[in-house]
């Protein structure tokens, strides 16, 4: 152990002897505003090998289906029809369902809208986006179709935002698309 102390001794005189404490500080606080930058960086988040076309990476999960012909597909995939103009991770993939938030999560009073075309009846329904806000990222089935977004100017028709405003807590979970009701056709 005496070993020890003497080789960091001499490792701290040869430091202190080369060095200012202003140069030392500036190197700390570069590491730290460094580290604390990190999460910043942008992420890759790949998807599985049989990931859908619009980014999400069902894989080999199971489909989530609602068991009837007026709701076809799989709740769990991107391309489910519902999800038209979606932005972020499918609450039916993280404990949750089409239209309801996971446990311990809280669904945003605020929301964003979009318009899509049901294959089964070929009528056009006016579907609210929530996000599920109080707990971290589900990160699971990550899906982002812009189909009908608006520029941020529009914010009701832009999926761009955090929409955890007037909850309890502003982190995103993951989101809903629930139909609000039919879209009236334009008689223009």
């Amino acid at each position: 152990m005496a070993g020890f102390d003497k080789l960091t001794e001499r490792l701290t005189r040869t430091i202190a002897s080369s060095s200012s404490r202003r140069s030392s500080l500036a190197w700390l606080g570069g590491m730290l505003t460094g580290t604390l930058t990190t999460p910043l960086l942008p992420v890759a988040r790949a998807a599985s090998p049989h990931a859908s076309p619009h980014g999400g990476g069902e894989g080999a999960r199971a489909p989530i289906t609602s068991g009837t012909a007026q709701d076809p597909g799989d709740r769990s995939s991107c391309d489910y029809w519902r999800y038209c103009a979606i932005d972020g991770f499918l609450c039916s993939c993280c404990g949750g369902s089409v239209n309801t938030c996971p446990p311990g999560t809280e669904m945003s009073p605020i929301t964003w809208i979009g318009t899509c075309t049901n294959p089964a009846d070929g009528r056009a329904y006016v579907i609210s986006y929530n996000d599920c806000c109080g707990t971290s990222s589900c990160g699971q089935c990550l899906c982002n179709r812009n189909e009908g977004d608006r520029p941020q100017v529009r914010p009701q028709s832009n999926n761009d935002y955090n929409w955890c405003l007037g909850t309890e807590s502003s982190v995103y979970n993951c989101s809903v698309a629930a139909i609000v009701g039919v879209a009236i056709e334009d008689a223009g």
